[in-house]
């Protein structure tokens, strides 16, 4: 492996943190379908389990 085949290191003007340059072989583009279509979103939170109401109410002794 050459140094030329190697992610680099670059600074980031008038920051405290630099950045890597894309890996070698790599595509920046997201690809279609990454997304898995039978995940539960956030969205269905509607839904209500048989013990939502007690994990409510229920603090631990710290509190």
């Amino acid at each position: 492996m050459s140094p030329t085949d190697r992610q680099r290191i670059e600074r980031v003007p008038g920051s405290r943190r630099v950045k890597l340059t894309p890996a070698p072989g790599t595509d920046l583009e997201p690809v279609v379908g990454d997304e898995d279509p039978d995940a539960a979103s956030p969205a269905d939170a509607g839904a209500s389990g048989p013990n939502d109401e007690r994990l409510k109410r229920d603090v631990p002794p710290h509190y």
